[in-house]
């Protein structure tokens, strides 16, 4: 599983500037998840529980009830609840059978303030994604 979930990492711009080694450290952490066709993967304004990127499938993403874009392998989605919390901005719907690599805010939170490398990085691409 790290292994796919590392090369999957690599592609998500919030972990761009992340070396090997440190990709490895959030993708064992990560754990696999999967979604049937038709089922909500997250529900715009219910609080916000993690990151995912997907491994496989599709999902639709609406926004007060309107479509808005297809996400598929490699998408990802939640950065922004994985630093900050908050409420979900969007409604996911697996529209495929769906596989992901999830990671909850209290999963990552201990890897960001056990390495303050990660952090700075993390930091550095956040403030590029908000500028």
């Amino acid at each position: 599983m790290a292994t796919e979930a590392v090369t999957l990492l690599a592609e998500v711009p919030l972990f761009a500037d992340l070396e090997p080694a440190e990709l490895d450290l959030i993708a064992v952490v990560m754990t696999e998840r999967t979604f049937g066709a038709g089922e909500v993967v997250t529900v715009e304004g219910r609080p916000a529980d993690g990151f995912f990127v997907i491994a496989s499938g599709q999902a639709g993403v609406t926004v007060q009830g309107q479509p808005v874009r297809t996400m598929s392998t490699g998408d990802s989605f939640g950065e922004i609840a994985l630093l900050m919390g908050g409420e979900r901005t969007a409604t996911i719907t697996a529209s495929t059978d769906l596989r992901c690599y999830g990671i909850a805010p209290a999963d990552f939170r201990p890897l960001v303030e056990g390495n303050p490398t990660l952090a700075w990085k993390l930091m550095g691409s956040m403030s590029e994604r908000l500028s």
